[in-house]
């Protein structure tokens, strides 16, 4: 055991960590804005295909499904939160390129399980070269003894710099025999079975760890980027989607602001672009996670004694000092 410690408010933040499917979470979002703006402000199947700005409201232009341009719609702001592949980034910097392979692939599923540990347990186990994930996401109260559990691992395949060997989709089905050769005899744990819970798995997805350089400038007039249209980042320390949510936080707070569009689009971007860039960078380096990776360097044959290798002091700086770069230190979020 390298690192332990306790989340939500039982580490001293007033709300609670809580962690949900994201299919789970998507539903909850759509509801939300059916109650406050109706469905008929929400439109599905929608590929932008164009924007221009004038003074006083910018344009979008889409393609529905079946390929066909739909009447340009005005608005006050484009917000480009479209992805990795975002087409509104695409269009702010057209020579930009393909995203970055870190030459990593992170294989990903969920299945139900028997509990483990207290039952709100995430384990990480393992560093850069091969690592596994695994925590409950979902519990049916008929099955106190069982949770939907999410797992994921993440193993080095190829170069940092390398084409990836299949396009970045979060959908595309993986091979379990593929992410299994990197946890068979490699995590020999006492609480949970890494080779049971891949077997156990019904469909497994892959996704090869890519990334994009920090941008100099978000906001352009009446339009901005958001989430992994504005950082897309390697997916650790659960930073992928929190920092999108802290993004929308941000940009709903300076929008009710009244202090106009162009200058709350503008106050967003000062608020969250220089964390978020300092956030993917770091993430390269390992995340909270890089106190295993630095552990392993110093002992790769293994220890008897982890004080001796790495200091209580040393781990805790390496844990905490990404918790504050990310705003999730508990005087950052208390005091939010």
């Amino acid at each position: 055991m390298v690192w332990r410690e306790l989340r939500g408010t039982e580490a001293g933040y007033d709300t609670p960590q809580v962690a949900i499917h994201r299919g789970k979470l998507h539903g909850l979002l759509v509801r939300a804005v059916i109650e406050r703006v109706g469905t008929a402000h929400l439109h599905t199947g929608c590929v932008l295909a164009d924007f221009s700005s004038r003074p006083g409201h910018v344009t979008a232009s889409f393609f529905d499904r079946s390929g066909h341009t739909s009447v340009a719609t005005p608005g006050d702001a484009l917000i480009g939160c479209d992805g990795i592949h975002s087409t509104v980034r695409k269009m702010l910097y057209p020579t930009e390129g393909t995203p970055h392979w870190s030459g990593i692939t992170l294989w990903r599923g969920a299945t139900e399980l028997p509990r483990w540990a207290d039952g709100q347990t995430m384990l990480v186990a393992g560093g850069t070269a091969a690592k596994f994930v695994c925590y409950p996401i979902h519990r049916d109260h008929a099955e106190a003894d069982r949770r939907l559990t999410n797992w994921g691992i993440m193993a080095r395949v190829g170069a940092r710099g390398d084409p990836p060997p299949r396009r970045e989709d979060w959908s595309r089905i993986g091979r379990h025999e593929e992410a299994l050769q990197f946890v068979k005899d490699n995590f020999p744990l006492d609480t949970i079975d890494p080779v049971a819970v891949v077997e156990a798995t019904e469909t497994v997805y892959e996704y090869p760890n890519c990334d994009r350089d920090p941008l100099p400038r978000w906001s352009f007039g009446r339009t901005t980027l958001l989430g992994d249209a504005a950082h897309p980042m390697y997916p650790v320390g659960s930073n992928g989607a929190s920092q999108a949510i802290l993004d929308a936080e941000a940009l709903a707070r300076h929008l009710s602001s009244a202090v106009g569009v162009e200058a709350a689009l503008c106050a967003y971007e000062n608020e969250r672009r220089p964390p978020t860039s300092a956030i993917v960078l770091r993430n390269r380096e390992g995340g909270p996670e890089q106190v295993i990776d630095a552990v392993e360097s110093r002992a790769p044959q293994g220890f008897d004694e982890l004080e001796s290798v790495l200091s209580y002091g040393h781990r805790e700086a390496i844990v905490r000092g990404y918790a504050r770069l990310a705003g999730y230190a508990v005087d950052q979020v208390n005091r939010g």
